[in-house]
């Protein structure tokens, strides 16, 4: 036990480290570009916050949650998803009180008690962007748009939106009155939980997973029927804007969502397998079921790290490499080994990879482990090296050597680290365009 990592949990190094690395950075440098600022919340919470915002009678709530007292009988819970922690951020630390409206993401670790399969883990990564302050169906558009973006960027193939509305606490009461005389005539055929949800809150039966359940709501009214003129008017903006920005999407009026606190828009971008890779919508009521005091409209999504990987190994697609270093250094002796360590340092400093031994070896293993992490270039030095203020550097690729001046090694191996990219630019184009 003491060497097995808990179960669905994943150990992150290697190349699935640099990948992950890879969608991190990129959601980043995105969220950079739609000046959206990053916020980071703990990793436990107060288990009201996710009772009260995720909702008491979800999966997520009832099933999944790590929750335990601490020593000073207080109830915790590991936080399953990003959004409640950050709105809470955002009360606790008046981010009301500037300008609207407030974007935030995040890159976090979530918790869920379930059962481990492909592209989803007990703990997992979550890549998430909150919007708060505008009740205007553009903040969806940019949200999509931002996904949109974040889906090309990485390379996803077949991914489509689907959309749908579910209303808001004026029409959600026709509807929920009418799907629970849905739900009554197939009572006895529903699952223990849906029994008990339909009496507290229908729409999550719309949710359940059991076969069983999900054959009989197929047939079940649909929120989209039942909505107000606002929450209608919302929808066919939201559409009309999608239309004239030529985002294709389609009306999906199975998609509730996993969570209680969505209202109106809720969107999930599907691949051709049918497989969701994120999901979002509105939840203008959250703030408010967090602090009474506060009612103010907001907007966001979740998509998750692990299963982003998954897909994009599946569908073959290749993320960078992740970079080898630029220079290793042999060293021969003490002397040289000190010296070594000098030029890595100075190098370092100007943001080459250099590398040297640190484990005693002689020079053919040395330049064996050189080969084995892919350095770009060699360099041996020695006592005379050092006396002459020279040495060769070498081309791992080609074999040619040049000979340079220690003292001016950085401009000596940024010319040589360029000249070989170049190269490699100039072969990757002539191979592409079979030239």
């Amino acid at each position: 036990m003491i060497t097995q990592r808990p179960k669905g949990t994943q150990d992150w190094y290697g190349s699935d480290m640099h990948k992950r690395t890879i969608i991190e950075a990129a959601a980043r440098d995105l969220c950079k570009v739609f000046n959206i600022k990053e916020v980071i919340t703990p990793v436990f919470e107060h288990t009201v916050l996710f009772q009260r915002g995720v909702g008491e009678t979800t999966d997520v709530v009832q099933k999944e949650m790590y929750t335990f007292e601490d020593k000073g009988h207080r109830s915790i819970t590991l936080k399953p998803e990003g959004t409640a922690g950050a709105i809470r951020a955002y009360l606790e630390n008046n981010m009301y009180a500037d300008p609207a409206p407030t974007k935030l993401f995040y890159v976090t670790p979530a918790f869920r008690y379930e059962q481990p399969q492909s592209g989803r883990l007990r703990q997992h990564h979550q890549f998430g962007v909150e919007f708060v302050g505008s009740k205007s169906p553009l903040v969806e558009v940019e949200l999509i748009s931002l996904i949109t973006t974040f889906i090309k960027k990485i390379g996803l193939k077949d991914a489509k939106l689907h959309i749908n509305s579910i209303g808001c606490a004026n029409c959600r009461k026709t509807y929920n009155d009418a799907l629970l005389a849905f739900l009554k005539e197939h009572e006895e055929h529903l699952c223990p939980t849906c029994r008990e949800r339909m009496k507290k809150n229908p729409l999550r039966v719309i949710d359940c997973k059991v076969p069983e359940c999900k054959a009989i709501v197929k047939d079940a009214p649909r929120t989209i029927e039942y909505l107000d003129d606002e929450c209608r008017d919302h929808f066919e903006e939201l559409q009309n804007l999608l239309k004239e920005l030529n985002i294709p999407y389609e009306i999906d009026t199975g998609i509730v969502r996993g969570l209680d606190y969505y209202t109106k828009t809720v969107f999930e971008f599907v691949n051709s397998d049918g497989f969701t890779l994120c999901g979002g919508g509105r939840y203008d009521n959250l703030i408010h079921e967090i602090d009474e005091k506060q009612n103010i409209p907001s907007v966001g999504f979740g998509m998750g790290i692990e299963r982003l990987m998954m897909v994009l190994e599946s569908q073959g697609t290749e993320l960078p490499e992740s970079p080898t270093p630029d220079l290793y250094i042999v060293a021969l002796g003490k002397n040289a080994g000190l010296k070594a360590s000098e030029i890595c340092g100075e190098l370092r400093i100007d943001g080459f990879r250099v590398q040297t031994d640190i484990c005693g070896r002689g020079l053919k293993a040395q330049m064996k482990y050189a080969d084995k992490i892919g350095a770009k270039f060699v360099m041996v030095l020695g006592d005379d090296e050092i006396a002459k203020d020279c040495a060769k550097l070498k081309n791992m690729a080609t074999g040619e050597e040049t000979e340079i001046r220690l003292m001016k090694i950085t401009s000596a191996l940024f010319s040589a680290v360029n000249s070989s990219m170049l190269e490699k630019m100039a072969e990757s184009f002539m191979k592409e365009n079979n030239i």
